[in-house]
C-alpha cells in the first residue's frame, strides 16, 4: 500500500507541476502549452493511466482535466484514422482484374515456389540429385504440360531462381506460362525467423528491400506475389505477440506489393502440427484471420486487389478424432464468414500436408457447405498437386509425359473441387499423407 501511495503522490505531483500548479520546473515551451492546454501535456497521459488503475479518490478539478484529456485525445486519434488515400482508379482496376482472373470458376494456383533446399528434399525422395539442371528440368516438365492445364490452373507461383530459367529451346518459363494464359506469380518472403522471447514461434523476414524487388518482378512479368507467415497451436500458442507481429508483417507486405502493381496473396498458415481438436483449430484460425484483416485495414490495403491463402480448419495431425470432410468444410466456412470481408475476391487454400485426395475431397466439401460464401473458394497447392507428378517422372526423360498426365489429372480434380463437384477417387491413386512436421520452405 505504501508503494502505491508513493507512486500516486509522485504521479500527482508531476502532473500538477506540468500543468503549472506545482513547483517542478518545466521547459518554457512546455510550461506555456501546459498553462493554456493542460490536457495536451504528455504527463497527463501518465497520470490518466495511473488514475484509471488506482483505488484513490482523485480531486474533481484534476479528474475533470484527466477525462477531458482522454476525450479530446481519443477524438483526435479517431479523426486521424480516416485520412488516407485509396489507390488510383487505374491501379484498383488492374489489381482487381488480376485477382479475379486467378480465382476464375474452376481454376486455382500451382505453387511451384519451393526453395532450392526444399526442392532438394522433393528430388531426394525420388532418387534424383539436387542440381540446377534437375530443378530446371522438373519445372520445365510442369510448364510445358499440354495447354489443357490452363483450364484448371490460372496462376503459378515461382521461386526467384525459376523466374529466370528457360526451356530447352531458350523460351523463358514466364513466357511459356503466359502463352498458355497462365498468370506468373512470385514468392517474395525470405523465410521464417524466430521471435525472441516466444515459445518457439516465428515471424517472416524480407520487408526491407521488398518494394525494389516487386518493381523488378513486375517488369519480369509477375502479376501477383505470395508471402507466408506461420503460426503454431500449442498450450500457450499462438501468442498475442506472434499473432500481432505476423498480421502486421502481412499487411505491410500487401501494401508494398500493391504500390508496385502486384496482387498480394496473404498467407497466414496455422500449422496442423499437434493433437488439438477441430474446435480449437477453428477458434485459433478465426482469431488469426481477424487480426490479419484488422492489420490490412490499418494499412489501407485495397482488399478487392488481394487474395487470401489460409489453412483449412482441420484437427491436429496427432488428434485422436479424425473429422469428416463435411465437418471440416463447415468449420472452415464458418471461420471465414466470421472474419474475411466480402470485398476479398477469393480464398486459395493451402493443402497443409493433406494427401492429394484429402485436399481435393475437403475442398469440394467446403464448396458444398449450405451457407452464403461471398468469395471464390479454390486452391493454391504445392505438394497436393505435385506428389504424383514427381513419382511418375522419377527424373527420367522418357517419363516426362507420364508426369504431365498426372499433373493434368490432379489439376482437373481440384478444378472440380473448387466448384463442389469432385467425385472422390475419380483422379486415380492417392499420394498418401504429405504431412511434414513444422513445415518450412
Amino acid at each position: 500500500m505504501g508503494a502505491r501511495i508513493t507512486a500516486y503522490n509522485i504521479a500527482y505531483a508531476r502532473f500538477r507541476a506540468a500543468i503549472g500548479e506545482g513547483s517542478i520546473t518545466t521547459p518554457q515551451d512546455s510550461k506555456t502549452q501546459s498553462e493554456e492546454h493542460p490536457e495536451s501535456h504528455p504527463l497527463a497521459c501518465e497520470f490518466v493511466g495511473f488514475h484509471f488503475h488506482s483505488v484513490f479518490r482523485i480531486p474533481e478539478p484534476v479528474k475533470e482535466t484527466c477525462l477531458t484529456f482522454s476525450r479530446s485525445n481519443y477524438t483526435r486519434i479517431s479523426n486521424m484514422t480516416t485520412y488516407f488515400n485509396y489507390p488510383s482508379k487505374e491501379l484498383q482496376e488492374e489489381l482487381k482484374c488480376i485477382a479475379q482472373a486467378i480465382v476464375a470458376p474452376g481454376k486455382g494456383i500451382l505453387a511451384a515456389d519451393e526453395s532450392v533446399s526444399t526442392m532438394g528434399k522433393r528430388l531426394k525422395d525420388i532418387g534424383v540429385e539436387n542440381t540446377d539442371e534437375n530443378r530446371r528440368a522438373y519445372r520445365q516438365l510442369l510448364f510445358t504440360t499440354d495447354d489443357k492445364l490452363a483450364e484448371n490452373i490460372s496462376g503459378v507461383i515461382l521461386f526467384d531462381e525459376t523466374l529466370y530459367q528457360k526451356a530447352d529451346d531458350g523460351t523463358p518459363f514466364v513466357q511459356l506460362l503466359k502463352k498458355k494464359g497462365i498468370i506468373p506469380g512470385i514468392k517474395v518472403d525470405k523465410g521464417v525467423v524466430p521471435l525472441f522471447g516466444s515459445e518457439d514461434e516465428s515471424t517472416t523476414q524480407g520487408l526491407d528491400d521488398l518494394a525494389a524487388r516487386c518493381a523488378k518482378y513486375k517488369k519480369e512479368g509477375c502479376d501477383f506475389a505470395k508471402w507466408r507467415c506461420v503460426l503454431k497451436i500449442g498450450k500457450n500458442t499462438p501468442s498475442y505477440q506472434s499473432i500481432l507481429e505476423n498480421a502486421n508483417v502481412l499487411a505491410r507486405y500487401a501494401s508494398i506489393c500493391q504500390s508496385e502493381r502486384i496482387v498480394p496473396i496473404v498467407e497466414p498458415e496455422v500449422l496442423p502440427d499437434g493433437d488439438h481438436d477441430l474446435d480449437r483449430a477453428q477458434k485459433v484460425t478465426e482469431t488469426v484471420l481477424a487480426a490479419v484483416y484488422k492489420a490490412l485495414n490499418d494499412h489501407h490495403v485495397y482488399l478487392e486487389g488481394t487474395l487470401l491463402k489460409p489453412n483449412m480448419v482441420t484437427a491436429g495431425q496427432s488428434a485422436k478424432v479424425k473429422n469428416t470432410p463435411e465437418e471440416i468444410g463447415l468449420a472452415t466456412v464458418q471461420a471465414l464468414r466470421r472474419t474475411v470481408p466480402a470485398a476479398v475476391p477469393g480464398v486459395t487454400f493451402l493443402s497443409g500436408g493433406q494427401s492429394e485426395e484429402e485436399a481435393s475431397v475437403n475442398l469440394s466439401a467446403i464448396n458444398k457447405v449450405p451457407l452464403v460464401r461471398p468469395w471464390a473458394l479454390t486452391f493454391s497447392y504445392g505438394r497436393a498437386l505435385q506428389a504424383s507428378v514427381l513419382r511418375a517422372w522419377g527424373g527420367k526423360k522418357e517419363n516426362i509425359g507420364a508426369g504431365q498426365n498426372e499433373l493434368l489429372k490432379r489439376a482437373r480434380a481440384n478444378g472440380e473441387a473448387s466448384l463442389g463437384k469432385y467425385v472422390p477417387g475419380s483422379a486415380g491413386t492417392d499420394s498418401g499423407s504429405l504431412f511434414i512436421a513444422n513445415h518450412a520452405y
